[in-house]
């Protein structure tokens, strides 16, 4: 099928193009950067207005203000309005170079030329939302939300759950087994005092949905020497949120004077945030960098104590407008460590949350990931990345030449000796002050590395540099898995095998796991029978699949919740928030010993056969059927029937939390929720462009024959080219 025009149009540097392919992705065609990414603002707002506008009045906390003065829109509003994203963002947009900031401004001049030749969507227009110009600083609150939601505060969050098992009574020894990189002493006396505050984030259901929340991922690169062709390639598939209409990410083609550059964009930015370029190609996963900290405070009065005195907080006003009239008044609290999680008039010892990027971040970000297109090797790419500040990731590259490297990006506090980040310290106590920030040298960072090939899927780096920023790290089975399959075909790698990898569904966490359960496995026990058949994948089909994640769960009550945390607690741990799905490697770890503090007198074998009697007992079924997610459209999900077309499924997602192509369900803020490839890019230099797939299409519009058009070939594992 032939290109398909969608717009002519003048640029500062001659005729801007915009066609779609057979595959409905944009083309853009200009003769300068600047107009490229002018054209790339004004098919985003064509394409994705609902999900741009809406994202924006949540992030600006004006939510109450635009769309209805409901609790759970005010919860948000509270929640942006603390974080201070708009205000930091506007002085990142003055701090940026002036060629940044010009292609930062063509950017918004061609989103809000989308936006007068499109009129306002019917949806908007039901909500009594009329758009207002797209501003720079309008993006670049996008890049710094993007290094926080589900990054950094899923970190706080698992910090501040260390707190709440200190007042469970759970001891140092157990701690530290758990957390092996909390490696100080832990004040029992002090976070007993600790009041702690709700969630860091609110956890909206019906509107959390529109904002993109990063999680995890894989990115791979194999050097020449590696492959049939003896030209590299590199692969990323980033896990996000999935059972979401429209897809977080959005394909472009960008073609600047003759120079086609192809990637996955986030409606938004400016940037092509995974992709390549005719001489590099680069992707991305999350580093679990530890961005945040907390200290405690003794506060009394609307202050807080230093040594004999009492220093009144700085107090921040917000007003948060109502929709129909009225205006509430919030008031934050803050000093020089972070913002206050509690209420200073009423006596008590409160955490104050700091985050490395809470202030002068995000000009970097713009200018690292803007250059990254016209980088003409590997270095230079990784030199764009160490210029990165709100964004926490594992950067992989490769080059035409044959270069492969990482590079680790984000703002890490340089903490003081003995300071892990990971329990609160006295904010009265200077030691334990940041000394500024670590080198961008410093973090992991790696060069055609001997072995021929770089892998990341969130596992601990820590050693391929100086600093350690990494204290919770994912567990290594994907990483590890990635690596052996890259062994198995050494020297005859292509990118169909690349593919294989991308649905392998073999999990190591079930084959390690499985080396201590089936021992221990009864006879004559017809779901025992299923379990000893099982090849440790998670095919839809497999019943012995669901008999394994049925003593797994059972496993986890009885060793951390009859001795630790409470079964409720880990029960809500796993099916109601996303700490679990990142962090679980942590309790494999004590699983995998023969001798633990946390099996508190029992023995190993002793708590695993408990746990084995009970997961046999639970009802079986295909471990597809236990599989069943539906895609929701960011503003009508689940308010319409399925026949009206807006949401699509149910469909069987693939995986589990330890296979390449993570498969994670679980309920956030009382909705379903999922971890899984949003995007799938292999980038083979033996041939011109990228193969891809995605969970959905260009369009947010439900009429729109690019609604769900990628949809079919993400599920089936087929892939288009780009080029």
């Amino acid at each position: 099928m032939a290109s398909r025009l969608e717009k002519r149009f003048e640029g500062g540097a001659g005729e801007i193009v915009v066609e779609r392919n057979e595959h409905g992705i944009p083309e853009i065609s200009a003769g300068s950067y600047e107009d490229a990414v002018r054209g790339l603002g004004w098919i985003h707002a064509r394409d994705r207005q609902l999900q741009m506008l809406l994202t924006r009045i949540l992030l600006q906390g004006r939510a109450s203000e635009l769309l209805a003065a409901d609790a759970e829109l005010i919860a948000v509003d509270r929640f942006m309005r603390k974080m201070k994203f708009e205000v930091d963002a506007a002085a990142e947009v003055a701090r940026l170079e002036p060629t940044d900031r010009a292609l930062v401004e063509a950017y918004a001049d061609g989103v809000n030329q989308g936006l007068r030749d499109g009129g306002t969507v019917f949806e908007l227009k039901l909500l009594g939302v009329r758009p207002e110009p797209w501003r720079p600083v309008d993006s670049m609150v996008l890049a710094k939300m993007m290094g926080f939601l589900g990054l950094a505060d899923a970190q706080g969050n698992m910090e501040k759950l260390i707190v709440q098992l200190v007042q469970q009574g759970v001891d140092e020894a157990r701690l530290k087994e758990l957390f092996p990189y909390l490696t100080e002493r832990v004040d029992v006396a002090l976070l007993e005092k600790v009041k702690l505050a709700p969630p860091v984030v609110p956890e909206v259901a019906k509107w959390l949905r529109v904002v993109p929340r990063m999680t995890a991922s894989n990115n791979w690169a194999v050097a020449g020497s590696m492959t049939a062709l003896g030209q590299p390639i590199l692969c990323n598939d980033p896990h996000l949120e999935v059972n979401r209409i429209p897809a977080i990410w959005y394909e472009a083609v960008l073609r600047i004077a003759g120079r086609s550059v192809q990637g996955a964009s986030l409606p938004g930015a400016p940037v092509l945030a995974i992709g390549r370029s005719p001489d590099v190609a680069w992707g991305v996963t999350f580093s679990f960098m530890d961005m945040i900290d907390f200290r405690v405070e003794h506060c009394r009065d609307g202050c807080y104590r230093r040594g004999e005195q009492w220093v009144p907080f700085l107090v921040r006003e917000e007003r948060i407008l109502l929709k129909k009239g009225g205006e509430l008044v919030e008031r934050f609290f803050e000093n020089e460590h972070g913002i206050l999680e509690g209420d200073p008039w009423v006596e008590g010892h409160y955490l104050v949350q700091s985050w490395s990027a809470a202030k002068g971040s995000g000009a970097g970000d713009f200018a690292g990931m803007l250059g990254v297109p016209f980088a003409s090797e590997v270095t230079q790419a990784l030199a764009c990345f160490r210029k990165l500040e709100a964004l926490p990731f594992n950067w992989v590259a490769a080059d035409a030449a044959g270069n492969i490297g990482y590079q680790m990006s984000g703002r890490m506090w340089r903490r003081g000796e003995g300071v892990s980040g990971l329990v609160p310290r006295p904010g009265w106590d200077s030691a334990a002050n940041p000394q500024g920030f670590v080198d961008p040298q410093e973090l992991p960072s790696r060069y055609n590395p001997p072995e021929g090939y770089i892998v990341t899927a969130n596992d601990d780096l820590n050693g391929f540099g100086k600093a350690k920023p990494i204290n919770l790290p994912m567990a290594s089975y994907r990483a590890e898995r990635i690596a052996a399959m890259l062994e198995e075909r050494r020297g005859k790698l292509d990118s169909e095998w690349m593919k294989t990898m991308h649905f392998d569904l073999l999990s190591l966490q079930a084959v390690r796991l499985m080396a201590l359960i089936g021992p221990l496995l009864p006879e004559a026990d017809a779901n025992a029978a299923l379990l000893r058949e099982w090849d440790c994948r998670y095919e839809p089909g497999s019943k012995g699949a669901t008999v394994f994640e049925s003593i797994y769960l059972a496993l986890l009550e009885v060793v951390f919740g009859e001795h630790g945390f409470g079964r409720d607690v880990v029960r809500h741990l796993m099916r109601e928030t996303v700490l679990f799905n990142d962090y679980y490697g942590q309790f494999d770890a004590v699983l995998m010993r023969a001798e633990s503090a946390w099996y508190q007198g029992s023995s190993r074998e002793a708590l695993f056969r408990r746990a084995i009697a009970e997961g046999l007992a639970k009802a079986v079924v295909p471990y597809g059927e236990t599989r069943k997610v539906t895609l929701v459209h960011l503003l009508f999900g689940g308010k319409l029937p399925l026949l009206f077309g807006f949401d699509r499924g149910p469909y069987s997602l693939p995986g589990s939390r330890a296979t390449i192509p993570q498969g994670q369900i679980f309920r956030s803020g009382g909705r379903a929720s999922t971890i899984s490839p949003s995007y799938r890019m292999i980038a083979d230099f033996s041939r011109d462009g990228i193969e891809t797939n995605l969970p959905g299409g260009p369009s947010d519009r439900r009429f729109s024959r690019y609604y769900l058009s990628d949809f079919q070939n993400w599920l089936r594992g087929r892939y288009k080219r780009l080029k």
